[in-house]
């Protein structure tokens, strides 16, 4: 009886779309990716084996080469042809951490939360040591260490965070931010003020690098022995980065912690208090130069249809991350609902008459290094605007980043002509919460690279969960951190969106090409 209606519901979904937007959904297609999708997903063994079992993921690493092969493996095994990884070009050094142990041990005993920051080297085994606190924003004040932090644990005295908050790190989009998003505009070119070298922002940043080149290389040059640094996050969550370059011609830096803002601040206050305060600290790190290429994953169900096989759909997101948790929010939920997304369209036997391709993307993390090579490589230069062959025959391609949430909807990345189309292929999926259409922009992941290019490039909306507040880039980041019914919806959308763009009689409709974007720098 529940299927009945099920397939009423969404057939009258399927008749009103049609005539509303002129755009045909199979309702009978719906329901078997909707019953494959929800009820008998695979998301949340894939999720496991991509981040429990393959570890984290920071790019050039092993645990992410083992993610890579696992899903170029799983991908075969479900029927997907071509499945491979595809290099994109050089990236620089793998590195990963293989010990992390530190504590302070007087005035008493206490590990502390702390990671490594990526690219930086170990100390050579167990230190013991007085922590020391530094007192210095410009090269003048540094000067007053030289010649007195060699062998010394250094602390930089460092403002307490003020992030804190009393607001609940998990939320939903309401129905009036949704309502919002769907009646917004497109907003007028912002003026990259901060990129104008007159200016005073370009200014203060170049001053701020130039200061931080010359602190790495002084610390170095006075042979530090570790060097402590406040982690952004608070309760015990810490938001890492990297502490040095990933390229092979990089200069050596001194080993540093990136520290929880509550054990760091602890230390602060008893030495600012002339308390003696000593840490023991053991980091191992490795660096990995064998193999210097990137690598993006990528597997196609190949198209049927004589006249529209050499066309194709994508769906991507990102596989890399970084190393404090496993990268579950970012972004194995994305590349676990894409990889769902295929494994979907082949258990339900659809032939599509457009060739479906998945990419499961690298580097996104230190600039969507894995989405523009495979852009470059294949579709044209951003920075020119010459194009290549393959750029006419790409229909649209969907990213999938924003953490575990549900779908809510998509942004058109001002691509008002697919609003419509994308109005219909939500419909039959209100019951799951996702209706939103909206104009507007997103930005910070991989479907601006295809963007760039003049090819439809769209990311979902997403319900935004703990992700800014507590997951992205955190040692919180985690398996437990994703919601499997959303994670199921996402993929089941997904799936559909694939389908209806994959047989629909035309492309996805496209803006006005984008004018060439020279490279910019500070």
């Amino acid at each position: 009886m529940k299927l009945k209606l099920l397939f009423s519901c969404l057939l009258s979904a399927g008749i009103g779309a049609q005539l509303s937007a002129q755009e045909t959904v199979d309702p009978v297609m719906v329901q078997k990716i909707r019953e494959e999708g929800l009820n008998h997903s695979k998301v949340m063994e894939t999720a496991f084996y991509l981040t429990d079992v393959s570890g984290p993921r920071l790019s050039g690493s092993p645990g992410l080469k083992r993610a890579q092969n696992w899903a170029v493996e799983q991908l075969k095994t479900w029927g997907i042809a071509n499945a491979k990884l595809e290099s994109w070009g050089k990236f620089g050094k793998g590195w990963e951490v293989q010990k992390n142990y530190a504590a302070i041990t007087v005035p008493y005993y206490h590990a502390i939360i702390a990671i490594p920051k990526a690219w930086t080297p170990g100390t050579g085994g167990l230190i013991k040591g007085d922590i020391m606190v530094v007192k210095a924003d410009s090269a003048a004040e540094l000067g007053k260490y030289k010649g007195k932090l060699a062998g010394k644990i250094v602390i930089f005295d460092t403002k307490p965070l003020t992030e804190r908050t009393f607001k609940s790190d998990a939320a939903r989009y309401t129905d009036e931010e949704l309502d919002k998003m769907e009646k917004a505009t497109m907003a007028p070119a912002r003026q990259r003020t901060a990129f104008d070298p007159n200016s005073p922002q370009f200014a203060a940043m170049r001053k701020q690098r130039a200061f931080r080149t010359m602190l790495g290389t002084f610390l170095q040059d006075e042979k530090v022995a570790l060097v402590l640094s406040q982690a952004r996050g608070t309760d015990g969550t810490v938001f890492t980065t990297n502490g040095a370059s990933y390229a092979d011609t990089a200069k050596a830096v001194a080993p540093e912690l990136e520290t929880s803002s509550e054990d760091f601040q602890r230390i602060l206050r008893l030495v600012n208090a002339g308390k003696p305060v000593q840490l023991e600290a053991d980091i191992k790190t490795q660096f990995f130069t064998d193999d210097l290429q990137g690598y993006d994953v990528v597997g196609e169900i190949p198209g049927t249809d004589k006249k529209l096989k050499d066309q194709v759909v994508m769906i991507g997101g990102h596989l890399d991350s970084w190393h404090a948790g496993t990268g579950a929010t970012d972004n194995a939920a994305g590349s676990a609902v894409m990889l769902e997304a295929m494994r979907i369209l082949k258990a339900i036997g659809f032939k599509p008459k457009r060739t479906i391709r998945i990419a499961l993307w690298s580097s996104e993390e230190q600039g969507l290094f894995g989405s523009r090579g495979y852009v470059l490589n294949h579709f044209g230069d951003p920075k020119t605007m010459e194009l290549k062959p393959e750029q006419a025959k790409l229909s649209a391609y969907y990213n999938l980043d924003n953490g575990t949430g549900k779908i809510r909807g998509i942004y058109l990345q001002g691509d008002s002509a697919a609003g419509p189309i994308f109005k219909a292929y939500l419909e039959p999926f209100k019951d799951l919460g996702a209706t939103t259409v909206t104009v507007g922009n997103t930005g910070g992941t991989d479907h601006q690279s295809f963007d760039a290019v003049g090819i439809p490039g769209f990311q979902f909306i997403q319900d935004a969960i703990d992700y800014g507040s507590r997951t992205h880039h955190s040692n919180q980041d985690t398996y437990d951190r994703l919601i499997e019914d959303d994670l199921k919806q996402a993929a089941t959308i997904i799936a559909s969106f694939v389908y209806n763009t994959s047989q629909r009689q035309e492309m996805i409709p496209r803006k006005e090409l984008p004018k060439p974007q020279p490279a910019r720098g500070f």
